[in-house]
């Protein structure tokens, strides 16, 4: 397997380092617009397969060049570059995946699906965290049900150890959080796409041990394309963000003031969006660096063998201390990485498809399993 990570960042270098454990992996380009400063991580594992590139993503020559040096190209960066890059990838015959986070951008991706069979390659976007294993789970969640009232996701990436006011720190960019904050929530209820307030319908999620109870609320984009895979067959799906009791309340009532407004003010003279004003300090607050962890529930309510019932599944994992690596580099980095192998092994079947619809369980289950994270199923209250 030939592979190419798109991003030096921490989850393309995540990526890479996972891509570099697996023996059947013969080379990992690493490219990055300003050349791969290498994370010491990834320092202490390279070897002579690690081959760090310059790569401007909007070279179109230069992202051909080395598409056709490669068997699977794994993309770790923004995700406005995704759709012209996939089209780019099937062009060269090659897989692709991504990080995804734009449900827009995989609507444009699936139009590549006829030509991806063509070529015999497959294109799978939406491959982090969530959405991505939230996914694959959810999926799994409902093929052990005959009819599924019910599909419900919670995710949350959270310092070990939280310090007020918010309890939590940056795991990607703040301004991702404040767009998951102030953007409304697609959910299907009634069996019908319809949106909810972010921040919203808040409840309480227990983990054992010294997690404990955190509170849900509604955010954007988890549950990507399955809100309208799974309209008018599901009457509710819904996907809700975890994090420590009391963040909620404060976030929301920063938005309600209007803090994390874009239209500009004029503030002593000079012409400011709150929102910048917010990113910069709070941003500057947050990015603590911490040991982390993430937190991962699925909860399916439906029969079973003419029985109602609920079933859940659960991942809890934590920052590697021994490799430096977070808890949401390894949940979301690796995630990359593995469906970057099951294409290039020839496990996923050629088109466009959403990790729900093309990534086997079982498999992924395993491979999760053998990077110590674990997905195991729980038991909740019917």
């Amino acid at each position: 397997m030939r592979m190419l990570v798109l991003g030096a960042g921490l989850q393309g270098s995540a990526c890479a380092f996972d891509l570099l454990r697996e023996p059947a992996v013969t080379s990992v380009q690493l490219a990055d617009m300003q050349g791969a400063a290498l994370p010491p991580f990834l320092q202490r594992s390279a070897d002579s397969r690690l081959m760090p590139v310059v790569l401007d993503v909007r070279d179109e020559a230069a992202v051909r060049e080395a598409f056709n040096r490669c068997d699977a190209v794994m993309s770790a960066i923004p995700y406005y570059f995704n759709a012209a890059l996939a089209r780019l990838a099937v062009e060269a015959g090659v897989h692709f995946t991504d990080l995804g986070g734009n449900t827009q951008i995989v609507q444009e991706q699936r139009q590549l699906h006829d030509a991806a069979v063509a070529r015999g390659v497959s294109v799978v976007p939406d491959t982090g965290l969530a959405p991505g294993m939230v996914n694959v789970i959810a999926q799994h969640a409902i093929d052990q049900f005959e009819t599924v009232e019910s599909v419900k996701m919670f995710v949350g990436g959270l310092p070990q150890h939280p310090e007020p006011p918010l309890g939590y720190q940056i795991a990607y960019s703040i301004e991702g959080m404040v767009d998951y904050y102030t953007t409304p929530s697609l959910v299907v209820r009634d069996g019908q796409p319809t949106t909810v307030t972010a921040l919203s319908e808040l409840e309480s999620v227990d983990f054992a041990g010294e997690i404990g109870t955190l509170e849900a609320f509604h955010t954007a984009g988890g549950l990507s394309t399955m809100v309208y895979r799974y309209a008018g067959r599901i009457p509710v799906m819904e996907y809700k963000t975890l994090r420590y009791p009391g963040h909620a309340a404060i976030m929301a009532a920063i938005r309600d003031l209007g803090l994390l407004g874009t239209t500009p003010v004029n503030v002593k003279g000079t012409t400011v969006a709150p929102r910048d004003v917010f990113v910069k300090v709070a941003g500057d607050q947050l990015r603590r660096g911490k040991p982390d962890l993430v937190a991962l529930r699925v909860v399916a309510t439906g029969t079973s063998q003419g029985q109602r019932l609920s079933r859940a599944w659960e991942v809890v994992d934590r920052y590697d201390a021994e490799h430096g690596l977070s808890a949401m580099m390894r949940t979301t980095g690796y995630t990359l990485s593995i469906t970057g192998q099951l294409q290039a092994g020839g496990a996923i079947a050629a088109g466009v498809h959403t990790p729900d619809e093309c990534i086997p369980a079982a498999p992924y289950f395993d491979m999760l399993g053998r990077r110590g994270i674990v997905v195991r199923e729980v038991r909740v209250a019917r």
